[in-house]
């Protein structure tokens, strides 16, 4: 009982949503605009009735219709000014969350991106983009409005309640009649806040689509050391949200404006239906409007104060997912003294005694002190059953996990120590699954390089094959490809990846299943434009087709987690072992041709 009573106070706890107040301190202009406009229009509100009392008292107690008239004048300003510091009030706040939230969206997609994969090991994808999407959405709710209604709810329900006295019937018979001028710019307006609302919901959705579609590639992110890319785009996309929910906000404010002078100006009316009463002692003077006018605002008020309590909780338990992925620390970062890669890179690599269990099962040994050494230019195969651990010496290569014994050097250098940045700008991946981005073609070769020159970019994809199907899209390179490359083929899609690799031009090459999947006709294709890319790199190759893999220089042959078997394709035949018994299956299949 007590842990719930306690799980329940966390719930309710208002404190998350001070880590939301150093981005409204950002904007203080906003703040202030929107606190003036506050005070404006509850001191206004608040004054209406003793404006209203001072009329009865002074203007009809001595009969005099001059003062009566220019008295009225005088409410129908004050009803504009109320007006219109309501509508300024709105227009303020609401923008104030729209920039909060689009800036809290910003700095989490930003520090979601430098987080080791390590991290997204644990956490699903849509989760993420729902702490994006909908906790942002309810700290804009309490940012733009809650807090504000909250405030001037508040003072007007405290005020009205010290104020209020009982009030007529039959004027509260006429409020009520007054309703119907309320509904009818409600609906008129209606429409055209509703389309823009849709339109800023639209934008926004593109956005965290886009953010979307870059964490679940967060390795192809980071193997191009593209983080900053990815963020201004994202950035760019949200700034384009914003711009269209200011617009609707706009739109709102007028609406706000519009709704609050024609319902004060009805009260203003039904006050000068109740003057004829008070002209004909129906009804005592200077409670008139003044005790009518308070009871609206106390009821009103106090109805609302009991709402915002729980959206205010529902804000504070959003704040409180988002501080967690603020707070979330990459397990691989970059040492505080990196020591420098040499230059110019050699594309030398090294494995000593390295083993290795993944977070996610720390008691699964995936390697088991492995030890082997890449030279300079060399192109090493890597073979062996599913499960042997092959693409996990990828993962180490890049550093997205750190070994848990032994260490991994390039050009000397142990990755541990190096710069996350300049360690993975020296590789390039042509992974087994390849990640082409919902964007054109042009834009997902450049990935490899984002400021590549058009002659750069072309020359890419004449190496890698891929320009002869390039040119025959409807569009060129500027053909949108759709999510994950829908549009195009396999193949298609594989040469794609590697004209990105060619244009990447790193010195070591990481080749995972790049023909695996591909009929005769394409992989023929991809193999010579790999061949091209692999003369003048250090090249890593997993393959399970030993038809791709027969050219290395050497061929490791791995089985649970240790290198068992190693030499050129003939050697290894001749041995009869592991690797003989993997070619004679696919010399059985037709996968390989008989050796001589």
């Amino acid at each position: 009982m007590a842990q719930s009573e306690n799980a329940e106070a966390r719930r309710r706890s208002l404190k998350p949503l001070r880590q939301v107040f150093p981005y409204i301190r950002s904007y203080r202009g906003l703040v202030i605009g929107a606190l003036i406009s506050l005070v404006m229009a509850a001191v206004t509100t608040l004054a209406l009735p003793l404006a209203v009392r001072r009329l009865i008292d002074q203007g009809f107690s001595h009969a005099n219709t001059t003062f009566v008239s220019n008295y009225f004048a005088m409410l129908m300003g004050m009803a504009a000014l109320l007006a219109l510091a309501s509508a300024a009030r709105y227009y303020f706040v609401i923008t104030l969350g729209e920039r909060v939230v689009s800036d809290l969206r910003r700095d989490v997609f930003s520090h979601l991106t430098t987080l080791s994969p390590v991290f997204f090991d644990r956490i699903q994808s849509g989760e993420i983009i729902s702490r994006l999407a909908a906790d942002t959405t309810q700290i804009k709710s309490a940012v733009g409005a809650t807090a504000s209604v909250a405030l001037r709810n508040l003072i007007l329900g405290f005020g009205a309640l010290a104020m209020m006295v009982i009030t007529s019937p039959k004027l509260s018979g006429l409020v009520v009649g007054a309703i119907p001028l309320v509904v009818i710019p409600l609906i008129a307006f209606g429409r055209s806040v509703r389309q823009r609302s849709r339109a800023a919901q639209d934008m926004l959705a593109t956005a965290n689509a886009y953010a979307g579609e870059q964490i679940s590639a967060i390795r192809t992110l980071q193997s191009f050391t593209n983080e900053d890319l990815v963020t201004s785009r994202f950035h760019a996309a949200v700034e384009t949200a914003f711009k269209a929910a200011r617009s609707s906000v706009l739109a709102r404010a007028l609406l706000t404006f519009v709704a609050i002078f024609i319902v004060f100006s009805s009260v203003v009316a039904v006050l000068w239906f109740g003057s004829r009463d008070v002209l004909t002692g129906a009804i005592s003077p200077g409670t008139l409007g003044q005790f009518l006018l308070y009871s609206v605002f106390a009821a009103g008020a106090l109805g609302a104060l009991s709402e915002v309590w729980g959206e205010l909780a529902q804000a504070a338990g959003a704040a409180e997912r988002l501080t967690e992925l603020l707070a979330a620390e990459a397990e691989i970062r970059s040492p505080a003294n990196p020591t420098p890669l040499p230059v110019p890179a050699r594309g030398a690599l090294a494995f000593e005694n390295v083993s290795f269990a993944y977070p996610a099962s720390p008691d699964r040994t995936v390697l088991h002190e492995l030890s082997f050494t890449v030279q300079p230019g060399e192109t090493i195969a890597i073979v062996g059953p599913s499960g042997a651990g092959k693409s996990t010496l990828f993962a180490l290569l890049q550093r997205f996990y750190d070994v848990n014994h032994g260490a991994i050097f390039m050009d000397g250098t142990d990755l541990r120590e190096a710069d996350l940045q300049a360690l993975r700008a020296r590789m390039s991946i042509v992974p087994q699954d390849v990640t082409i981005f919902a964007s054109s073609v042009r834009d997902n070769i450049a990935f490899g390089r984002p400021r590549a020159s058009e002659a750069e970019i072309r020359a890419a994809a004449q190496a890698a094959q891929a320009e002869e199907f390039i040119l025959k899209l409807e569009r060129g390179y500027d053909t949108q490809v759709g999510e994950r490359g829908v549009t195009l083929s396999g193949g298609q899609r594989q040469r794609l990846a590697i004209a990105r690799t060619i244009l990447r031009n790193a010195p070591v090459l990481l080749l995972d299943e790049a023909t695996s999947a591909l009929d005769a006709a394409s992989e023929m294709l991809v193999q010579d434009a790999l061949s091209g890319l692999m003369q003048t790199r250090t090249t890593l190759v997993i393959a399970h087709r030993l038809a791709t893999v027969l050219q290395a220089d050497r061929i490791l042959v791995m089985d649970e987690g240790r290198i068992v078997e190693e030499g050129d394709h003939r050697s290894l035949v001749a041995k009869g072992g592991l690797y003989a018994e993997l070619a004679h299956l696919q010399f059985k299949a037709g996968i390989l041709e008989p050796v001589s």
